[in-house]
């Protein structure tokens, strides 16, 4: 049968639905080679999602046992590659949860190729997009925190997929996080070069810092003073999770004292007095928005608090005019109303 490609380091590929079974037939060949140039190919015809339906519907996701457990580095390494594109898809996603395949990719994270490993953390990544899935890879998450801090883990893009990986589980239990001192190991990654990594660091941080034991862990270890600095950093998602993560925070007393004495209000009221709707960007206007609520809510909270009162009756002037504009969005117009009726409340 003719093939589509002429490439040494592809096989050829059969035409229509006979392209994904006549791949699959070459990865049960012994040989090395041919197992290597079959899985190029099928990364190439995966692509497609019509193959990605044929692939799991065809129970063809059941010769991913054996090839991750391959001796050859490199049919480890692109069986992982082809598992991160069939996630690509919600019914790929579904099927490797559906699958026996998770165990086996939790000890492929420590398998001695790192290309094996960074597309190990590409796949765990797309799982979590499912909720199913970050519920499915919580037990992960003590063996993701090391690796965050395991020197043979630096590379960038692994860094951000892991932090990706915790935060997404987090959200939906951060005990596991918490457990793995994750409070401790999250803040060092909160200083880093990367804005990426600051950003998917801040964010894990916030969805710990939702439960009571993340927000004492987080004034206990007085992370507090670099995540204010966060507020201005030059990313503006950073600045966005940093805000979130102090949200959280000053709901306690003891985190508005904390926040009190970093002189936070003057760096939330420069942040509130900059308007979104000056940015034509609606991505960016919607992370300033984002930003601008947090910091309203961040305001409100400080205002509980006898000396944060104090300070921001001298500042009703700038949240007024948040509070009072008719062009004004409405969440941000309804968050700075609440801000002044807190501020300007008395027994």
């Amino acid at each position: 049968m003719a093939g589509r490609v002429l490439d040494p380091s592809r096989a050829p590929v059969a035409y229509g639905r006979r392209a994904v079974p006549r791949l699959f037939e070459e990865l049960q060949h012994p040989e090395v080679e041919r197992k290597n140039r079959a899985l190029t190919s099928l990364c190439d015809v995966l692509h497609d999602p019509e193959f990605i339906y044929q692939t799991v519907n065809g129970g063809f996701l059941d010769h991913f046992r054996v090839l991750l457990e391959d001796e050859d580095p490199l049919v480890r390494s692109k069986s992982c590659k082809l598992l991160h594109i069939l996630n690509s898809h919600s019914i790929g996603r579904e099927a490797t949860l559906s699958s026996s395949l998770l165990p086996l990719l939790s000890r492929l994270l420590d398998d001695s190729s790192s290309s094996c490993r960074r597309n190990v953390h590409r796949v765990l990544s797309r799982l979590t997009l499912l909720p199913a899935g970050s519920h499915a890879l919580l037990s992960l998450v003590p063996k993701l925190m090391q690796k965050l801090m395991d020197e043979e883990e630096k590379e960038e893009e692994v860094q951000v997929l892991i932090l990706s990986t915790i935060n997404a589980c987090s959200a939906m239990d951060p005990l596991p996080a918490l457990g793995a001192d994750g409070v401790s190991v999250l803040s060092q990654k909160l200083s880093h070069r990367s804005p990426d990594i600051r950003r998917e660091a801040a964010a894990a941080l916030m969805a710990i810092s939702v439960c009571v034991d993340g927000k004492r862990q987080v004034c206990a270890d007085e992370v507090l003073p670099v995540v204010v600095g966060l507020l201005q950093d030059e990313d503006i998602e950073v600045q966005v999770n940093a805000a979130g993560v102090i949200m959280y925070i000053v709901t306690t007393t003891q985190g508005k004292q904390q926040c009190l004495k970093l002189n936070i209000i003057p760096i939330l009221l420069d942040r509130v007095s900059k308007k979104t709707d000056e940015e034509k960007n609606t991505e960016k206007k919607r992370r300033k928005k984002a930003l601008t609520t947090y910091c309203l809510r961040v305001l409100t909270a400080l205002a509980e608090a006898p000396d944060g009162r104090r300070l921001l009756l001298k500042q009703l002037p700038v949240l007024a005019v948040r509070s009072e504009e008719a062009e004004e969005d409405q969440d941000i117009r309804r968050a700075a109303q609440t801000a002044v009726q807190v501020i300007t409340w008395t027994p």
